[in-house]
């Protein structure tokens, strides 16, 4: 994408990182969570090597991504979650792919051997995002949670993962 850059995210971007992360929640089919964490919390949760910010020519942020362990057994070691996020006014430009092929460039030279998520099936730019960057459906968790953003009602969610076809 032109006039964009990736880089490595900072403590500075902690506000703009969690306003983008609070708009998506907002929207009601990015996550259960009713509201982004502290930055403290945030910041605690994800990988320090593998959360990415693109910035527009000004450095604002225009979107972010982030990845958390799935697990603290070894034999997890390199499979992660992922979470990402674009600034409303920047969705459709391109951010969202150069951000996730970023993460894979990023985790695939760390062995990290696979990347998840879990997509609600509504939010159709995401999947459409995630399958062209090589991630597959795995199954569909049927009326996993309970949505208070959305009156309460039970939700699926698409269970996407990626596998490298570099590490392992």
């Amino acid at each position: 994408m032109s006039g964009v850059t990736i880089r490595p995210m900072r403590d500075a971007d902690g506000p703009t990182v969690l306003a983008l992360y609070q708009a998506g929640l907002d929207g009601g089919d990015a996550s259960f969570e009713p509201a982004a964490p502290s930055w403290g919390v945030f910041d605690a949760g994800r990988l320090a090597a593998h959360r990415l910010v693109a910035v527009g020519p000004d450095d604002a942020v225009l979107g972010w991504v982030a990845v958390t362990a799935v697990s603290s057994r070894p034999v997890y070691a390199g499979v992660v979650e992922h979470s990402l996020y674009v600034d409303p006014a920047a969705r459709g430009r391109g951010v969202g792919r150069t951000l996730l092929e970023a993460l894979i460039r990023s985790t695939e030279a760390a062995g990290i051997w696979t990347i998840q998520s879990g997509v609600f099936p509504e939010n159709e730019a995401s999947l459409a995002l995630h399958r062209a960057c090589g991630f597959r459906t795995v199954g569909v968790r049927e009326r996993v949670g309970r949505h208070a953003a959305r009156d309460n009602r039970w939700r699926d969610v698409v269970f996407l993962e990626r596998r490298s076809p570099v590490v392992g």
